[in-house]
């Protein structure tokens, strides 16, 4: 009989993916705080602000608090898990003649999953550390530093592994397969940068020290950057191999891959304004928040309908999903829902409301927020899916006997 092996065991780097999906899923549950908690004397809500809001909050406030922190405890887990498991999967898969194969080819770019995911833990840690751990803003001067540090290390990681892919692509000519190239898996370094870059504009946004905030300003728009251009090139570039070759199907949850795209850069473009605001005297106004997100959430609505409409056509969500095929890539399906949720929350509470559009808790801000927890709803669901799908159980691959 043949030794029954699981999917994940057949290792491949865009199982770091899972690692990320779940950290996202933590940050959703945060919104929750984020916008319905108040928080009068940080940028954030920390955990005096959310005991403080228990204690005089009404019973439908209460029942939030207990979702948002047993949905962070929950994911963030579910992150270190899948990282720490990652970590050393790839460490043995970086003996084998798959990765020496993978080093060759169109692929090597899923190689920049690994400080994708090593960035989303330290800002999923950087929440669990805000909600759960009391008194941590007293000190939280002295920890930016030390997650700058994180990032730029993290950031010297992606930079090197792009720095050898584009070498090894451009020195010579036939080095990259362009009839691979049809779908948007190329703009995984883009993610890798923009999400590193993300972090980096955390202490932008909620540091008092001017230094601290010059800093994070100026290297987080350098990933920035150097994400939105390459995201530009990797994305005329693939478009042009998929009017020619049509969309690879296992591939095809990377067309929504400019959904997470846009909410990080969208993040952090709010995150540098607020600390330019804060510390260096500039000033957005609010008509001006509310076109850049409106603008930003039109894009992920025009990428989440393209991707439907291929996976659909090529029945994806049958094949993959839902039935008994099984794709890695399957876990990219997760960032876009996270992503949409996330700068939902965004819009309509710092775009909608704070342009007087709608009002706090009104029944169309419900409406509207309906609308982003039912993406967030559905992704916890595709994850527990996902999770079982490919590190469950292993099934035996040949019939057994009878006796």
């Amino acid at each position: 009989m043949t030794q029954p092996t699981r999917p994940a065991d057949r290792y491949t780097p865009l199982y770091f993916l899972s690692s990320v999906g779940a950290g996202g899923l933590a940050v959703t549950f945060f919104m929750y705080l984020m916008f319905w908690v108040p928080h009068p004397d940080a940028p954030v809500p920390v955990f005096n602000d959310i005991l403080a809001a228990w204690s005089t909050g009404t019973p439908p406030r209460q029942i939030a608090i207990v979702i948002a922190m047993t949905g962070i405890a929950v994911f963030a887990f579910l992150n270190i898990k899948a990282l720490l498991w990652n970590l050393a999967a790839f460490a043995e898969f970086a003996r084998t003649e798959a990765y020496t194969a993978l080093r060759q080819s169109n692929a090597e770019a899923t190689l920049l999953a690994r400080p994708l995911a090593l960035a989303m833990s330290v800002n999923a840690l950087f929440i669990v550390g805000l909600v759960f751990v009391p008194d941590l803003w007293n000190i939280v001067e002295y920890l930016f530093p030390a997650a700058m540090l994180a990032f730029v290390l993290i950031a010297g990681l992606a930079l090197r592994e792009i720095g050898v892919f584009l070498g090894r692509i451009l020195s010579s000519g036939g080095a990259f397969d362009m009839t691979q190239h049809n779908s948007f898996g190329q703009l995984l370094p883009a993610f890798a940068l923009a999400m590193t870059g993300v972090g980096l504009a955390a202490p932008a946004a909620m540091s008092t020290n001017p230094t601290t905030v010059g800093v994070a300003l100026i290297l987080s728009t350098f990933l920035a950057t150097a994400s939105t251009i390459y995201a530009a090139i990797a994305l005329i570039t693939a478009m042009s191999s998929m009017l020619h070759h049509g969309t690879a199907k296992e591939a095809a949850p990377t067309l929504m891959i400019v959904v997470p795209l846009m909410t990080i850069l969208g993040i952090l473009i709010m995150r540098q304004d607020h600390g330019l605001h804060t510390t260096f005297g500039g000033h957005t106004t609010t008509a001006d928040t509310l076109m850049f997100l409106a603008r930003f959430v039109s894009v992920q609505l025009l990428f989440l309908a393209l991707g439907l409409v291929v996976m659909t056509r090529q029945g994806y969500f049958k094949s993959f999903v839902f039935g008994h095929k099984t794709s890695p890539g399957s876990y990219a399906l997760v960032c876009p829902g996270v992503a949409f949720q996330v700068l939902m929350f965004f819009f309509i509470n710092k775009g909608l409301v704070a342009a007087q559009i709608i009002d706090k808790f009104s029944p169309a801000y419900w409406g509207l927020t309906a609308v982003a927890l039912t993406a967030q709803a559905a992704m916890v669901l595709l994850v527990f899916r996902l999770n079982r799908q490919h590190f469950g159980r292993p099934r035996s691959t040949a019939a057994v006997p009878a006796e």
